[in-house]
């Protein structure tokens, strides 16, 4: 498409030649025909020597500009976002209906315009809401439910009495309501006796939450786990049994949360993250990557960093501390070379 008719598609200026554009890339990898974007002034110097055939900027962008077409807008990450999906092939259309190889009991409750894939099992006493797409090889256990318009990917595993709200999105692999880490250790005869303690809740997540690849989320050991509405959730990410995430949070990639914390409001759990059980994380605190917390962060510090987690500016008197410790001493032993001249050359 034009560059022009894009620009008046995502409420923009043109500025340049009205070139033909026929997909998006980054500022690095862009070719001619492509679109790409830039919001910050630090990547100056990649929007100075792009090859893309235009550059979404900000209206008041007042830095270098490209050496091609320019297209102002209010937010270039939004409107490239939109771009993008008008550049895209089309998604892959679910029809309503049951594949004929898929398993569903006789007492699942189907709402109007589910889709079902192949092979896919749906146990007794399931309810799935209206518009909900369930795809291929997906297992949902008994007595789950199914929020209406949420989308459930290839092989995720709902476990019995599993509860998603609506709009709910559960990206492939994802496995909710295994049993947690749960053992009670006894001595018989001066042995030690390990027994499982019985999981019994369940895994309920709110409206509009989403999950990536390959998370787990634990069922409670009594009553449920809880993800809140709206939350976003990464691949690879490991929640424990009872956990409770108030709402409108995010956690990213390789982070771990044990059992039984409850992470507040607004909250931002950074990648590698690994946070212990039964503490509380207050509303809108950030853990950054890698971070090791291991007792309740009651807000007053927004963002913690290190292991065990703390402020910034302490994390950075910590790692400052050996490079001053080692200037100071290399300062000390030139003061004590330069000493020693003067002694040297001082008349007796």
């Amino acid at each position: 498409m034009k560059a022009s008719e894009l620009a008046a598609e995502l409420n923009g200026v043109l500025e340049g030649n009205d070139v033909e554009l026929l997909a998006c890339a980054g500022l690095e990898e862009a070719r001619p025909g492509d679109l790409s974007f830039c919001k910050d002034p630090k990547h100056v110097k990649l929007v100075e020597t792009t090859k893309a055939s235009a550059v979404l900027l900000p209206v008041d962008w007042a830095h270098a500009t490209p050496p091609c077409a320019v297209i102002r807008v209010a937010d270039p990450n939004h409107a490239c976002m939109q771009a993008a999906a008008r550049f895209a092939p089309p998604a892959p259309i679910r029809a309503p209906g049951v594949h004929p190889t898929a398993i569903v009991d006789a007492s699942v409750t189907l709402g109007k315009d589910v889709h079902v894939g192949a092979f896919t099992i749906i146990e007794k006493g399931t309810v799935v809401g209206d518009g909900a797409v369930i795809e291929a090889q997906v297992f949902v256990g008994e007595n789950c439910t199914i929020g209406a318009g949420s989308h459930i990917y290839p092989q995720v595993t709902l476990r019995e009495g599993t509860k998603l709200g609506r709009g709910v999105i559960l990206h492939c692999g994802v496995r909710l309501g295994g049993d947690g880490y749960g053992y009670n250790t006894t001595f018989e005869n001066g042995l030690p006796k390990i027994e499982k303690i019985p999981q019994l809740g369940i895994v309920e997540l709110g409206d509009f939450v989403e999950i990536g690849s390959n998370t787990t989320i634990d069922r409670a050991r009594i009553g449920r786990t809880y993800i809140g509405p709206h939350t976003k959730i990464d691949n690879l990410v490991q929640i424990g049994h009872n956990v409770k995430v108030a709402g409108y949070s995010g956690i990213i990639a390789q982070a771990g949360v044990a059992g039984s914390t409850q992470i507040g409001s607004g909250c931002l759990i950074w990648a590698q993250a690994g946070i212990s059980g039964h503490i509380k994380i207050a509303d809108g605190v950030q853990v950054g990557p890698q971070a090791g917390v291991p007792q309740s962060l009651d807000g007053s510090i927004k963002y913690v960093i290190g292991a065990p987690a703390t402020s910034m500016k302490e994390m950075a008197a910590i790692t400052l501390a050996p490079k001053m410790i080692a200037k100071t001493r290399a300062e000390l032993k030139a003061l004590k070379t330069e000493v020693a001249a003067l002694k040297s050359n001082s008349p007796a």
